[in-house]
């Protein structure tokens, strides 16, 4: 069953979604090499606590941390640890948080340091294909548009896309129907309509698209081990157009800020 939403209910999902592009901004502030995953969740669950909200993923289905840090090969749902980040590693870092009933979701892709040139071009295009897929999204269109886009811009490349996982519908529940596909046919799949709320996140490969689960029973990586990226916004189906909840604002602006600092 998809739950669509009233207005007041899409703006309390974009109060959640906007406090966790917050808090990805304040993890940003720590990403540098030698810090450990565990150092990051820390910073995470402390900020998202001190803004009054409830850490979304921890718990969940029994995940044990407040972020999904997932390094290099591994694609979504890393369990923070011990782990030290390196010069030139990919950490994606995916984020959810809890306020007023409901859930904020959001992911973003950071460099470490200094990464090649073929990483750097892979986290570029995996976020300009999540804006590819959200200027599909219109009131109308059909989930199966927005995965077209995704897929046929980044195999363009020779990217890959990751088939076993999706995006999904938010709001009281971290995953609601329906199911967000990053690959898919033209006018295939479910009809978006007005007070739908999803998060289009695309999970692309730099190689092939098999993943492989490890033993801890979350964590995701590529099977050929080469690097994948992972961006996520929250939008909702409006009545004409389409809405961003989450931004990437807060963390570009650190990210920008640290660069002219080393400049």
């Amino acid at each position: 069953m998809i739950y669509y939403k009233t207005d007041e209910e899409i703006e309390l999902i974009r109060i959640s979604s906007l406090l966790v592009g917050k808090t990805l901004a304040e993890v940003a502030r720590h990403i540098r090499p030698g810090v450990t995953t565990e150092e990051l969740d820390k910073v995470a669950e402390t900020f998202i606590r001190d803004h009054g909200a409830v850490p979304g993923f921890k718990g969940y289905g029994g995940f044990p941390a407040t972020l999904c840090i997932s390094v290099n090969e591994v694609v979504v749902h890393g369990i923070p640890g011990k782990q030290a980040l390196k010069d030139g590693d990919l950490v994606s870092v995916d984020c959810g948080v809890i306020l007023n009933g409901f859930y904020g979701d959001s992911a973003y892709s950071f460099a470490v340091g200094e990464v090649t040139e073929e990483v750097r071009l892979l986290m570029d295009r995996t976020k300009e294909s999540l804006y590819l897929g959200i200027k599909a999204a219109q009131p109308g269109k059909r989930t199966g548009d927005i995965g077209y886009e995704i897929q046929t811009y980044v195999e363009s490349f020779g990217y890959s896309v990751v088939r076993d996982l999706v995006g999904h519908g938010l709001g009281r529940h971290l995953h609601e129907k329906p199911e967000v596909p990053n690959f898919g046919k033209r006018g295939a799949g479910t009809m978006l309509q007005p007070g739908l709320v999803i998060c289009i996140e695309p999970m692309i490969n730099l190689g092939r698209r098999q993943v492989v689960q490890e033993r801890d029973g979350w964590t995701i990586r590529t099977a050929d081990r080469r690097p994948s990226a992972h961006y996520e916004h929250a939008i909702a189906i409006r009545e004409g157009k389409t809405e961003i909840l989450s931004s990437f604002d807060e963390i570009e602006k650190v990210l920008e800020s640290q660069k002219q600092t080393l400049n």
